[in-house]
């Protein structure tokens, strides 16, 4: 199948590489000469115009940092010259990126006028998960669109769950990335408490990993020695994807609830 890729970076390039591995025609965008060789080199068609990634792809997928990456490329370009308007109709958009269901929704709008699905996949793992082809993807989306979109999507993603319709994708995402701050903040306080009874963390995190208390963030923050050197290490996104949490929630309707003092408690607050 002929994938568009746009967000050639810490994730999209393992993601891209798991399409050549499995046989995809893949056209990537690269901003800068440096980042075009890099694509050519792995295999990838590169080029240098956004609109260029669509032209005869059966699905393109988008897979930028913000919420505001995929309303520029995709709803705030000059007519005539943006990601969807270089689309076939048929096609199907991928949008990898965590965000508002509220922007996936804006999108699919346009693109439905066009005739092309759209599909929100939000992802929940890192770049060695994609290497494994062992990423999580969360699909909202038509039946239609995911079942287009699929064969490209398998190839780096494993488990490929479809959780509802458009937005769904994103809403579970957020669900997740609110769990998993939680843990880090439930790991913290176990950390205070342990201290209290004379254990050291490096102990503790040597223990409960064993025991019924043991979960992925936990293993996670083992590995890195500590609750303070796992959040450095994703702090970043883990803030990124927190305030998108709470600023969608919002827009919902609803909060946290309960979980609010412990996503604090997970990000050092």
């Amino acid at each position: 199948m002929k994938v568009g890729f746009v967000g050639a970076g810490r994730m999209g390039t393992p993601m891209i590489e798991r399409l050549l591995g499995a046989g995809h025609d893949v056209v990537a965008l690269g901003r800068s000469d440096e980042k075009r060789t890099a694509l050519r080199d792995l295999g990838a068609t590169a080029v240098a115009e956004v609109t260029a990634v669509a032209v005869g792809a059966e699905v393109v997928v988008v897979c930028v940092f913000t919420d505001d990456q995929v309303r520029e490329l995709c709803l705030d370009a000059p007519a005539g010259n943006g990601l969807l308007a270089a689309m076939q109709p048929g096609s199907v958009l991928v949008l990898h990126t965590t965000g508002s269901p509220a922007t996936a929704g804006a999108v699919a709008e346009v693109a439905a006028a066009r005739g092309i699905g759209v599909i929100d996949a939000p992802v929940s793992g890192g770049p060695h998960d994609i290497a494994a082809g062992a990423i999580t993807l969360y699909l909202g989306g038509s039946d239609a669109a995911v079942a287009t979109a699929r064969p490209a999507l398998a190839a780096y993603g494993e488990p490929v769950v479809h959780v509802g319709p458009l937005g769904c994708g994103q809403k579970m995402k957020l669900i997740n990335n609110t769990v998993f701050a939680a843990q880090i903040g439930l790991v913290a306080e176990a950390a205070k408490l342990a201290e209290h009874l004379g254990i050291e963390e490096s102990a503790m995190l040597a223990a409960l990993p064993h025991g019924s208390g043991a979960s992925r963030a936990m293993g996670n923050i083992a590995r890195a020695g500590s609750t303070a050197g796992f959040v450095t290490a994703v702090g970043e996104f883990l803030d990124k994807d927190v305030t998108v949490v709470r600023r969608t929630a919002a827009e919902l309707g609803t909060d946290l609830g309960r979980l609010e003092a412990l996503v604090d408690a997970g990000l050092g607050r």
